[in-house]
């Protein structure tokens, strides 16, 4: 189970005679002071909140011109397929290091102790070099797109392109972690 980003109530606001203050703004205020500290320490989930938002807000913004003002806009399909990419490569990225990728552990768990290590560190020594694969062709992929210019947004093609780079870079980052652990000895269950 995992510890919630914000502080529970019991550690808000504690008045002088050591009750809690149960004003709702208050406590959203308080909350909010922990925000910039939560930006530092999560800047993958905040960066995938950031994409979400900005998508979101981009296709909203097309609906709106094109359906309600009867003028659409020229950037917005082609911002929200890079914001798309960006978003979904971040996404696998902080799926794998949460462990919540689909994963059969039915057959797994019917073996010893040592069978479940040592089929666990060939599945991570597999994806780590898929990935690593991935990251070396992606990156050749990304330098042969310099000069090319996207048509609507006039931005370099890199920029959209190197979504690719940088998740299959941070999945091949998670794998190596987690197999290290399991190297060592300190994987837990959800590692496997």
């Amino acid at each position: 189970m995992s510890k919630s980003l914000f502080p529970s109530n019991n550690d808000l606001l504690k008045c002088k005679n050591g009750s809690i203050f149960h004003d709702r703004k208050t406590k959203t205020m308080t909350k909010l002071r922990y925000l910039p500290g939560i930006i530092v320490r999560h800047p993958l989930e905040t960066a995938i909140c950031a994409l979400l938002a900005a998508m979101t807000t981009v296709v909203f913004s097309q609906v709106v011109a094109r359906y309600v003002l009867q003028a659409p806009l020229s950037w917005s399909e082609e911002l929200a397929r890079f914001l798309l990419m960006w978003l979904s490569m971040l996404s696998a990225a902080y799926a794998f290091k949460t462990k919540s990728h689909f994963a059969l552990r039915i057959v797994v768990g019917r073996f010893p102790e040592a069978v479940q290590h040592a089929m666990a560190l060939f599945v991570h020594v597999i994806v780590a070099a898929f990935f690593a694969v991935l990251l070396y062709y992606s990156v050749i992929f990304v330098a042969g797109v310099d000069g090319h210019i996207a048509p609507a947004l006039q931005i370099p093609m890199q920029i959209p392109y190197a979504s690719i780079v940088i998740g299959s870079a941070l999945i091949l980052l998670e794998t190596l972690q987690s197999a290290w652990r399991e190297l060592t000895g300190s994987a837990s269950d959800s590692d496997r």
